[in-house]
């Protein structure tokens, strides 16, 4: 365990206020960031993408439900999953609240995943969650924005995420670090499987009728998206983990977790 300093109130306040210009800094960057992503060119989405929902089949048009933006945010729950990525799960436990903000803000939140809609919609009722999910199920859609892979790219080690060759945990053939391991597991599954999709967020504009991608990020970009995350880097201990502590959340009183 860390060994902390001890100080009086004064001190920790001069301390405070060194770090309070750091955050400061932080946010700055944080903005320019920002700006930079929506700086960033857009790309014409001419494909025809369909997705099984709850009314019946859809087009990626129709996901933007009338308004002018679209989120879409890549959960891992490949067709041959049991349960939906625990991770994946997590993130998405924070999108409930947000999701009627964002309408109405202009902007519709959307979960895609390649699983079977009676599958997603099954855990879905399981989790609680009320966010639109769909099915891309037999679609390119994942696979054109790099978070769905085949196994001959797997087997031939040409796997492109987070826009580098084989620069994630995920693409091991050997050694798999225990978060993939665990992870896979919990979806019932094994590595292979499960590490053929993977998380990520894409961002869509429809103008005129014309539908262009404007960003996507993977990997640690999604950090942010992790509110639990948000709150434990502010918490004494941080994140305070060695492998994945975290569970589905109807599963942490089995897990003897608290």
């Amino acid at each position: 365990m860390a060994t902390h300093t001890i100080a009086t109130r004064q001190e920790w306040l001069a301390a405070r206020l060194d770090l309070l210009e750091a955050e400061k800094q932080h946010t700055r960057q944080a903005d320019e960031l920002a700006r930079r992503r929506q700086a960033l060119p857009w790309v014409r989405v001419d494909k025809e993408y369909r997705f099984d929902t709850e009314e019946g089949v859809a087009t990626l048009a129709d996901l933007f439900q009338g308004r002018s933006q679209l989120l879409v945010y890549h959960f891992m729950f490949g067709p041959d999953y049991k349960a939906g990525c625990v991770s994946c799960s997590a993130v998405a436990d924070g999108f409930a609240g947000n999701v009627i903000h964002l309408a109405n803000h202009d902007v519709t939140l959307s979960v895609v995943s390649r699983a079977p809609l009676a599958k997603l919609q099954a855990y879905k009722r399981r989790m609680g969650w009320t966010f639109p999910w769909v099915s891309s199920n037999g679609g390119d859609f994942n696979f054109d924005f790099n978070v769905s892979f085949t196994e001959k790219q797997q087997r031939a080690g040409t796997i492109e995420y987070n826009f580098e060759r084989d620069g994630h945990a995920m693409d091991a053939a050997t050694q798999v670090p225990p978060p993939v391991s665990d992870n896979a597991a919990m979806c019932g599954t094994d590595v292979a499987t499960y590490a053929r999709d993977r998380p990520g967020l894409s961002a869509f504009v429809v103008e005129k009728g014309v539908i262009y991608h404007t960003y996507s990020t993977y990997a640690r970009g999604l950090d942010g998206l992790w509110g639990m995350f948000q709150w434990l880097d502010r918490a004494p201990k941080g994140r305070n983990e060695q492998n994945v502590w975290w569970r589905r959340r109807d599963e942490y009183a089995q897990a003897g977790a608290r």
